[in-house]
């Protein structure tokens, strides 16, 4: 059910950015980057208008140099003509939030519920306690290999067996170290 609210939050987003389909003014623009001519420094001068008339002569206003150096001026000019889709880039924006809220929320809700799950890890052990056999390790209950079928009981045995290799291993490198010494 809350898959369905998100997914319908999603949907009246992505309507409610569709409906303004008209091109906005920031959609297209005549960008020309003019560099240093003799005392002005460089600029750059951005307008909206056609592809046709992307050029210095349209875009650069007010001209910086006199009448008869605006040729000159002009060539030194790059006018690109660039055409974005505000739409597409709010509606991507839209969906990378809603799936990082959700991640947000699925992992608050991990952090309040995982200790209410987890029971108290009784195989903890001293780093260097050597003289530790297998036979001090609490025995796992007949009825627990039974309901052994939960993702998270099959999780927690995959530890519990990570943790008794990791012991053997601290175990033999310990008994190795004290040979050696």
């Amino acid at each position: 059910m809350a898959a369905g609210t998100v997914l319908a939050v999603l949907y009246l987003l992505v309507v409610l950015v569709m409906s303004d389909s008209s091109k906005s003014s920031e959609d297209v623009r005549c960008k020309c980057i003019c560099p240093p001519y003799r005392n002005l420094t460089g600029h750059i001068y951005n307008k909206n208008v056609s592809q046709k008339d992307c050029n210095c002569l349209h875009v650069v206003e007010p001209m910086p140099v006199p009448g008869r150096d605006v040729e000159a001026y002009c060539l030194l000019c790059e006018c690109k003509y660039e055409e974005r889709s505000t739409t597409t880039i709010k509606v991507t924006i839209i969906i990378y939030l809603t799936v990082v809220g959700a991640l947000l929320v699925y992992m608050a809700f991990l952090m309040i519920v995982d200790p209410l799950i987890r029971k108290p890890d009784s195989y903890i052990q001293p780093l260097h306690n050597e003289e530790d056999t297998e036979d001090t390790r609490p025995f796992a209950p007949s009825h627990g290999q039974a309901r052994a079928n939960t993702v998270l009981e099959r999780v927690e045995g995959a530890q519990q067996r990570w943790k008794r290799q990791v012991q053997e291993q601290r175990k033999t490198v310990f008994d190795r170290h004290k040979m050696l010494s």
